[in-house]
């Protein structure tokens, strides 16, 4: 719907209030819900929304050398506008209104919001004659856990919804009947489609790709996914999971990102190209290039937790290299190359812990860097299993060592700005210390009585 018909919509129904949310740093949706009086006037002008949402991580703990804002800026109150385009309905909430929002350009600290971000990039590829078309899909796992049981268990040895590893499986799909058909039916009707909803390997684990639409749309989607997963979930007394690797022993949980770029009229998949050796497009060539050539160097984008990296190792449906292959699942980039139509470049790296916004725009800006530089895509394609070849350069194997990495390059202030850079990175920076600073239960199973 357009602005007119979502104010008309909204004046003629009995909604009393609007949650209206934005995406924080770590892609966690942080918002409030208002009045119809304060959503109706908010439709045209600016309200507050304080922005301490970027100057705290995930446990609402403050970080300490950040710059744009702090304890040193006092915690104002940034103006946001409401964005109509993403006005849905949350039939599983009561059918509560939910608009996503931004702050307003105006705001300083607009400059180191993750949505603003991926804007200003799609704008770029808008500016140069491309659509680009995304979409997202997660692996995720669901536990028999409450937020009260997960809590009395002090966070420790979550009970799977299903036992066993069975991909694919219809019978566990069955045994969960109500959830499943929770997830088919309000999905969708809240403005999130489905392509495929499967059971991936692994203890209660699901697998969702979303369908494909332009770039900001899919981002949004891919966000709201999350949280309605989440809270479907825990109306059926179970905690839905997007943490990347959460045992050592099974799968971890990936957030793949399916890309294309068409013409403006979205006619013609500028990726395929029919006399191309296997029909890769020149365009598609040089857009692989620049992924590959910025990944190590922006991989927090992808990869942003300690835990990310628990995913990253060899044989766990996961990539360890700077790597590209023809319908590999083994490297970073899958090109999937069947027909014109779904002719496209999937990128692997990314778990199901990162943020949709700031993994989109990595992936939209480094290609749009291949394709402003002419890059030649110089890296062979691997064939059969990449694991273990050693003719590819590594990822970073941890947070610490891929954020030094984008700490020492020029490339990410040039494709994503300096003030978004120097926050970011400093983000990640606070949470490897954090992790750095705590013991673990590894440690004291280890070392407490022996040692």
């Amino acid at each position: 719907m357009n602005r007119e018909e979502i104010i008309s919509e909204f004046k003629n129904s009995t909604y009393q209030f609007v949650t209206v949310a934005i995406a924080d740093i770590d892609g966690v949706l942080r918002g409030k819900t208002i009045s119809r009086k304060k959503f109706l006037k908010a439709l045209d002008n600016h309200i507050g929304f304080c922005d301490v949402i970027f100057g705290w991580d995930a446990e609402d703990k403050s970080y300490e050398e950040t710059t744009a804002t702090g304890w040193h800026t006092g915690y104002p109150d940034g103006e946001i506008a409401l964005d109509v385009d993403t006005f849905r309905i949350c039939s599983w909430n009561n059918n509560m209104p939910i608009i996503l929002a931004d702050f307003s350009p105006a705001d300083k600290i607009s400059g180191i919001c993750p949505r603003t971000l991926l804007k200003k990039v799609a704008r770029k590829a808008d500016e140069m004659g491309f659509s680009a078309e995304f979409s997202c899909e997660f692996e995720w796992y669901n536990f028999q856990e409450t937020h009260d049981t997960w809590a009395q268990k002090k966070g420790m040895d979550p009970t799977p919804m299903t036992p066993g590893m069975f991909g694919y499986s219809v019978l566990r799909a069955s045994q969960k009947t109500d959830f499943y058909h929770d997830l088919l039916n309000h999905l969708p009707a809240a403005g999130i489609p489905l392509d495929v909803l499967h059971l991936e390997t692994g203890d209660g684990v699901y697998e969702a790709a979303i369908e494909h639409t332009n770039i900001l749309e899919a981002a949004d989607r891919s966000v709201l996914f999350k949280t309605a997963v989440k809270e479907i979930a825990s109306r059926h007394g179970l905690t839905a999971s997007f943490m990347a690797k959460w045992n050592a022993n099974l799968p971890g949980s990936s957030g793949h990102i399916h890309q294309s770029l068409w013409d403006k009229e979205g006619n013609r998949n500028l990726f395929f190209e029919t006399f191309e050796e296997n029909k890769i497009s020149l365009l598609m060539k040089q857009f692989l290039a620049g992924q590959l050539t910025c990944l190590p160097s922006i991989l927090p984008m992808y990869a942003p937790t300690i835990n990310s990296y628990k995913r990253l190792v060899d044989g766990s449906w996961a990539p360890t290299s700077v790597s590209w292959g023809l319908d590999n699942r083994t490297t970073a980039l899958r090109v999937i190359n069947a027909d014109e139509p779904s002719m496209r470049l999937e990128m692997r790296v990314p778990g199901a812990d990162a943020n949709p916004y700031l993994s989109m725009a990595a992936a939209l800006a480094s290609g749009l860097f291949g394709i402003e530089n002419e890059l030649t895509l110089d890296l062979p394609v691997t064939r059969g299993s990449d694991y273990k070849k050693g003719n590819k350069p590594m990822l970073p194997k941890n947070l610490k060592e891929a954020t030094e990495r984008m700490k020492s390059s020029e490339l990410p202030a040039a494709l994503f700005g300096e003030s978004f850079t120097d926050h970011f990175i400093k983000t990640r920076e606070w949470e490897w210390n954090e992790f750095n600073n705590s013991v673990t239960d590894w440690e004291r199973k280890r070392y407490l009585e022996i040692i």
